[in-house]
């Protein structure tokens, strides 16, 4: 899948040929050389023709170059973006790859037509087929060096009547409502997810991003202490990106472990990071945009803040814990390695695999496989 952004110049524009300086410091990168260097052709008028395909799960052996080009700069950074600039006979490409498996081809040509068939040349039976229907497409926000930025990535999923015996009998009610909510059936923007570490928290989120597939868009936000901190990553969040595809659905924002950010006293720990949490859901910053917040905690309910909780603000708050001693058996099948108190989801796994032993009176492993 690519998308396509095309820039035109008026025929009287195309012939003129703008000066372009270009100034470096200790803080560039060759990364912004090479920016720099495929912007050059656009901005001094040379190649005035530019289109860009931005791709998701390019494979690993795809060139992403025509085959008459040549390489002149390549450049690799820690975090795993991998800049390459090619050039050919009257075109210049840069070609950007992440580490999530996403790919951005920009184009510079001296004509419409070369800039477009570079373009499709480069890009041409270099991603994987969509993945089957145990797969939703999940986008991931983080705030880096160059700006915010999104990946989409497909995440397997299970249908909740697949999991629903992974929580204890007391939750499925509530549970089953929240699966089957509608668009219609919304009231309050914040959904709340406390229990211990392990008990399938971020499991039933998973669960819920298939049950609302058709109508919401589920983005987790890898950094929540700095969406709060930066009001222009919280903006462009709050906006969303939308697709041709998707731009009709709700949002689901998804912010894990957000422990310091909710808790009593949150106000004079993050400053304006409760306020701002607080407006997306319930404020103006919210307003106008179908945003629905999910956060995961393994705070005690009585020791949230107040504001968090307070009643016609959540949509639902689900206190997920261990399942009880004849739930826990009954999912390993055997009574023997089960603690009186029960077991985590975390633990049952473990315990199912092998890589876990212990009798009613030792403590409780935690592994934190299922948050």
């Amino acid at each position: 899948m690519s998308v396509l952004k095309e820039v035109r110049f008026a025929p009287e524009q195309q012939q003129a040929e703008l000066p372009m300086n270009i100034w470096l410091d200790d803080g560039d990168t060759a990364v912004d050389v090479i920016d720099a260097l495929a912007l050059s052709p656009f901005a001094t008028g040379t190649q005035p023709w530019a289109r860009t395909a931005t791709l998701e799960r390019v494979r690993s052996d795809a060139p992403l170059m025509p085959a008459g080009g040549t390489l002149i700069r390549a450049a690799g950074e820690e975090d795993g973006r991998d800049s390459r600039l090619v050039t050919g006979e009257g075109w210049t490409l840069r070609v950007i790859r992440y580490k999530s498996r996403s790919a951005t081809v920009s184009v510079t040509a001296v004509s419409e037509e070369l800039a477009r068939s570079v373009i499709e040349e480069a890009v041409r039976d270099a991603t994987e087929p969509a993945p089957e229907d145990d797969h939703v497409k999940m986008g991931f926000w983080w705030q880096s060096e160059h700006g915010s930025r999104r990946s989409g990535k497909p995440i397997t999923t299970s249908p909740w009547a697949e999991v629903s015996g992974n929580y204890a009998r007391s939750l499925h009610e509530p549970i089953s409502r929240l699966m089957s909510l509608t668009p219609g059936e919304v009231h309050g923007r914040l959904l709340l997810l406390h229990g211990p570490p392990g008990t399938g928290k971020t499991t039933l989120l998973r669960t819920l991003a298939h049950e609302w597939r058709s109508w919401c868009q589920v983005d987790c936000v890898l950094d929540p202490e700095r969406l709060f901190g930066s009001p222009g990553y919280l903006m462009e969040v709050a906006v969303g990106s939308d697709s041709a595809q998707d731009g009709e659905k709700w949002r689901l924002l998804v912010l894990e472990d957000c422990d310091e950010l909710i808790r009593n006293g949150a106000k004079e720990a993050t400053g304006q990071g409760l306020s701002r949490l607080l407006n997306l859901t319930d404020g103006l910053l919210g307003q106008g945009r179908d945003v629905l917040v999910a956060i995961t905690t393994n705070e005690d309910l009585a020791r949230l803040h107040p504001a968090v909780v307070r009643p016609g603000r959540c949509l639902a708050q689900l206190e997920v814990g261990a399942l009880p001693h004849d739930e826990a058996a009954a999912w390993l099948g055997t009574a023997e390695d089960v603690s009186p108190e029960g077991a985590t989801l975390a633990e049952l796994f473990a315990l199912r695999d092998g890589f876990a032993q212990r009798t009613a009176a030792a403590p409780a492993v935690s592994t934190g496989l299922y948050l």
